[in-house]
């Protein structure tokens, strides 16, 4: 009897101590969070809606996140890492994301919107999307304002552009900036990645053989951090849709960032939650009413694969001459967007087909596109239409990533639309001029051509070698949470 009270009072000892272990590391964590809080700098709040506004998505959140290039603070072994020069005075911004917070708690969406997407920039004309920023930061420095101040000059332009093309309230703002994304990298130990092909400086060039990034990567899976997380998330150069890759790449990269800080305990280490919170608070700018505990709250659906990530409609790269000058651009897919916005915020996307009698499979070709980063997707319903009946065209992958799968079909095509929706069960359906015939976009909510089996991770590669600069090699695909492996 005496054993058997020791052993209840060690056990209760134990959990006492496990108890108070709990508590004091729960009380060190939110001081930690308290003090990240307060010592965050703030810019300008984000204008309300005027009287004859309203919020498209009503009680939801919707918040602007920017990363600009600035060097701000960095050490000269940063600077020299981060392949990135000395700071020059002069910032932009490469990413710009709009996170979609539904109320009550609704699966979170992030729509990415490419840097040269060719737009009406308010007081400015049409524009680069990026130069929204530039053009309010310079005018802003102009006018001898600080630094700060004229960073929240270029967020503002930037959020008032957006809600023109979106038709979206952008509700608040984070700005993360060059250094600060390098430290944050370093900071929680390296993400894991996976390259269908090895990129380095025999990829990463222009026509002119000029480099960019600095990456060296083997194809296969990586931990990446610092230097070569930054060069992952920049190069364009080399990839097959360039500043479209770029977002892939970028969205890829946040999902497993996301999952790591999210599985791996970073958030229950008190040591690694100091350093993380250090490198995030020496990088932000956010609008004086950003709740960053409740943001961090909404990323736990993270974990289950619940975040979604997808790109403003577009039609690819094109060259424009406005004033005869020469013009790189993204045009945006103008038509498509209102359709795509109401599919991102749960309003809905279907068109009512319930009166129109479907074609037969035989007198149907189809385009199909595959939207994710799935293996051969494409290919695999492409060839499952083909034995339902139907034939198939064009075989590819849209220039962007695709959320919802959709039928698109170009006016006049609704007969025929309707047959591919059939086989295509749960998908959203868009009369567009985008299209010539109608067009399966394959996205990342799995629905498929019926008949096929749920769609497979896509398959590791392997390599010889690793790369320099802190990228180590792991065996598998499986270790990049899933994600399969990436242009």
């Amino acid at each position: 009897m005496a054993a058997s009270y020791r052993v209840r009072v060690g056990v209760r000892l134990t959990c006492a101590l496990v108890a108070f272990a709990l508590i004091v590391g729960s009380g060190y964590a939110w001081a930690l969070y308290q003090n990240f809080t307060q010592s965050v700098p703030h810019g300008d709040a984000v204008p309300k809606l005027a009287a004859h506004q309203t919020d498209l998505d009503g009680s939801d959140q919707d918040i602007l996140m920017i990363g600009n290039d600035s060097r701000a603070g960095a050490t000269r072994a940063e600077q020299t890492a981060m392949h990135s020069g000395h700071d020059d005075g002069t910032v932009n911004t490469d990413t710009m994301m709009i996170l979609h917070l539904p109320a009550g708690g609704g699966k979170p969406s992030v729509i990415s919107f490419p840097r040269d997407s060719w737009v009406s920039i308010p007081g400015h004309g049409k524009g680069k999307l990026n130069s929204a920023y530039s053009d309010a930061y310079n005018a802003a420095i102009e006018a001898h304002r600080s630094e700060q101040q004229a960073e929240g000059a270029g967020i503002l332009l930037t959020l008032r552009t957006l809600e023109g093309i979106t038709g979206l309230h952008i509700d608040h703002y984070l700005q993360v900036n060059l250094i600060g994304f390098y430290r944050i990298s370093e900071a929680i130990g390296g993400v894991t990645v996976c390259l269908k092909s090895a990129q380095n400086a025999s990829t990463d060039k222009d026509a002119y053989g000029s480099g960019y990034s600095g990456i060296n990567l083997p194809a296969g899976v990586s931990v990446i951090k610092g230097e070569q997380a930054l060069a992952f998330v920049r190069q364009r150069h080399g990839l097959p849709h360039g500043d479209l890759d770029r977002i892939k790449r970028q969205q890829y990269f946040l999902e497993s960032a996301f999952h790591k800080v999210a599985t791996a305990g970073e958030l229950l280490n008190p040591f690694k939650l100091q350093d993380l919170l250090k490198a995030v608070s020496s990088s932000l700018l956010t609008d004086p009413s950003l709740n960053l505990i409740s943001l961090a709250r909404s990323f736990e659906l993270v974990t289950t694969g619940e975040l979604t990530f997808s790109t403003l409609p577009n039609d690819g790269p094109q060259v424009i001459y406005p004033d005869g000058v020469e013009t790189a651009i993204v045009g945006v897919d103008t038509v498509a967007v209102p359709d795509f916005i109401r599919s991102i915020i749960g309003k809905g996307v279907d068109v009512d087909l319930t009166k129109v009698t479907a074609a037969k499979p035989s007198s149907v070709t189809v385009d199909v596109l595959n939207g994710t980063s799935a293996y051969l997707l494409a290919t695999r319903n492409a060839a499952q239409l083909t034995k339902l009946g139907f034939h198939t065209d064009t075989v590819d992958s849209t220039p962007s990533p695709v959320l919802a799968t959709t039928v698109e079909y170009p006016p006049g095509h609704a007969a025929e639309a309707k047959a591919v929706l059939a086989a295509v069960p749960g998908a959203k359906t868009v009369e567009t001029t985008s299209v010539a015939r109608v067009t399966i976009e394959l996205g990342s909510d799995g629905k498929q051509v019926r008949g096929l089996a749920p769609t497979p991770s896509a398959p590791s590669a392997t390599s010889s070698t690793l790369a320099a600069s802190g990228a180590k090699k792991s065996s598998s695909a499986k270790a990049a949470g899933g994600l399969g492996c990436i242009d």
